[in-house]
Order: C-alpha cells, then sequence, then structure tokens
C-alpha cells in the first residue's frame, strides 16, 4: 500500500509541476522513479512516456479552451518529435543505464541554469 501511495504522489508532483510549468513531467518523473523507487533508468523513462499521454491530454483540453494553442507550430513541432522519438527510442536501448544518468543529469542541470540566469540581450 505504501508503494501505491508513493507512486500515487510521484504522479501527483508530476501532474502540479507539468501543469505550473509547462514542463513534459520527465525532468521531475525520471528522477523520482529512479531514485525514490529504484526503478531502472530505461524503464523510468519508457513509465514517463507513457504519463505524458494522458497528461498531455488533459492540458490540451484546458488550452484549448483557452484558446492558447497555435495548431500550425504545434503540427510542424509534432512531426519533428515524432521522428525524433523513432530514432532515440531506438537507440537509447544501446546506451547503458549509467551513462543514461550521466547525459540526463547533465541535460536538467543545463537547462535549469539556463532558465536561472536566462539569456543575454545582445
Amino acid at each position: 500500500m505504501t508503494v501505491i501511495l508513493t507512486i500515487f504522489a510521484i504522479g501527483l508532483s508530476v501532474g502540479l509541476l507539468s501543469g505550473l510549468l509547462g514542463i513534459g513531467g520527465g525532468v521531475v518523473l525520471v528522477p523520482m522513479l529512479v531514485f525514490l523507487l529504484g526503478v531502472a533508468q530505461h524503464t523510468a523513462q519508457g513509465i514517463s512516456m507513457l504519463v505524458i499521454i494522458p497528461t498531455s491530454i488533459v492540458s490540451v483540453w484546458i488550452f484549448y479552451k483557452e484558446k492558447l494553442i497555435n495548431y500550425q507550430a504545434a503540427a510542424y513541432m509534432a512531426t519533428g518529435a515524432v521522428c525524433g522519438a523513432l530514432i532515440s527510442a531506438n537507440l537509447v536501448q544501446a546506451v547503458p543505464a549509467s551513462d543514461l544518468k550521466r547525459i540526463f543529469g547533465i541535460f536538467v542541470i543545463f537547462s535549469g541554469a539556463r532558465m536561472i540566469w536566462g539569456t543575454r540581450k545582445k
């Protein structure tokens, strides 16, 4: 029962942060699954991809009602994202979990630093 409540709490945290910050959730979900539940890195990333679906559906519905979606930009971006996902989901299987954790960590740190310090105006 404790594991189920922990998993629910992780999902709730991810949903709140996704809606509040506009993140896909994986930035929060993957580390929580790996460090709190001991889930393997590859499996955590797979779970994260699946969790994005219902989270996105709910968020898209709300943004749709508020007329906050640029459909043309979303269509182009989705096409590129699908192509990228097809390539990377196959390639990532060849990357050892320890390397994947490092790459993921560097990405999160770099992204966070960019958000904190922003970009300089030219």
